[in-house]
């Protein structure tokens, strides 16, 4: 539930650190937890580097913010910066709607599920039919055996796809009137299966849920999680694998309003602490408008923090480049991978 608190604000944290101790102290930082039930979900902490050198960390829960949230943050930001220097308080421009607005409106458009005829009645039909029989674990060979409660250690690597690659993949996707999440979903799904998950790959995405351009500056979770099943039997070509997925795909996305953690109880799945329910691994795809932290009189750039945590098995994220190609990064979760596994995972 929400509880709305005033005059309450993210306090500073100032903290002084030499360079070789910067990352080792971001890592710890981001990895604190958050106690939800008293804690406001933003923390805000500057590690002082030297005179003329900081490092500013923001740990956002993700009950509070998603991917997208993260433009109008960067920008509330770098406008409240500006108006500091000069000596004054920032002018916000007044927002159309609030969270809550959101809230009651996706309640209202929902409907009951009492209802036959309401969206989330319908929508939950689809989805028991279309995770009938879904594995509830996908056994891709480990270098561990599965612990009975999920650690959640993780570890990340990166690696790229070069523009050339990335250009063939948007070429594939057009002539089969598919998007390049579908593509490498099929590739997912195919890698996946010739590792020796079987032919029945559920993997995790995401839909952004802003449905109205007046969400757009509103920070907030607006992202629902869905789960794309892939059939990788009959031993397909890539272009047939590929148009079983669009299929597939087009009817899990008319169907995305349904909240996951709703799912999961209408489907009825056997809840384990030692996995993720309906699939353990996710893809995302990131090629919405990058967050730009960009501050009067400072340079700025962004780093990454690797806290040192995994929500999957596997967690995949592709991320568009502006010049052609894609960045790529794999979290994996170390109860069960060795770093040498994860690389040749990428590989």
């Amino acid at each position: 539930y929400q509880r709305v608190l005033e005059g309450v604000a993210p306090e500073l944290a100032v903290r002084e650190v030499t360079a070789g101790e910067v990352e080792g102290a971001l890592s710890a930082a981001a990895a604190v937890a958050f106690a939800l039930e008293s804690e406001i979900p933003l923390r805000a902490e500057l590690f002082v580097v030297g005179a003329d050198e900081c490092v500013l960390l923001l740990t956002l829960h993700h009950i509070a913010g998603d991917g997208w949230s993260l433009v109008p943050l960067s920008t509330d930001l770098a406008t409240a910066y500006a108006a500091r220097v000069r000596g004054e308080a920032p002018q916000w421009k007044p927002l159309a709607v609030q969270y809550a607005d959101f809230a009651l409106w996706q309640q209202g458009l929902l409907g009951e599920e009492g209802d036959p005829e309401s969206v989330i009645s319908r929508q939950l039909d689809f989805w028991k039919a279309e995770l009938a029989g879904v594995p509830e674990e996908l056994n891709i060979p480990t270098d561990r055996r599965r612990p009975a409660a999920a650690s959640h250690r993780g570890a990340s690597l990166t690696f790229t796809v070069p523009p050339e690659v990335h250009a063939g993949l948007l070429a594939l996707a057009r002539e089969s009137g598919a998007t390049l999440y579908m593509v490498a979903q099929a590739a997912m799904a195919a890698l996946l299966t010739r590792l020796g998950a079987g032919e029945d790959v559920p993997i995790g995405g995401v839909v952004a849920g802003r449905t109205d351009e007046a969400l757009d500056e509103l920070v907030g979770f607006f992202v629902n999680t869905v789960v794309l099943r892939s059939d990788t039997s009959g031993d397909p070509t890539f272009r047939e694998l590929l148009g079983r997925v669009r299929e597939s795909d087009l009817a899990a996305f008319a169907h995305q309003d349904v909240p996951f953690e709703r799912l999961v109880d209408a489907v009825g799945v056997n809840r384990s602490l030692a996995r993720h329910p309906l699939f353990q691994v996710m893809l995302v795809l990131q090629n919405n408008e990058r967050a730009r932290f960009t501050f009067a009189d400072l340079n700025a750039d962004l780093h990454r923090v690797d806290a040192g945590v995994a929500k999957f098995d596997l967690f995949f994220e592709l991320i568009e480049q502006a010049e052609g190609g894609l960045a790529g990064l794999l979290e994996y979760s170390c109860d069960l991978f060795d770093p040498e596994t994860a690389e040749r995972i990428c590989e």
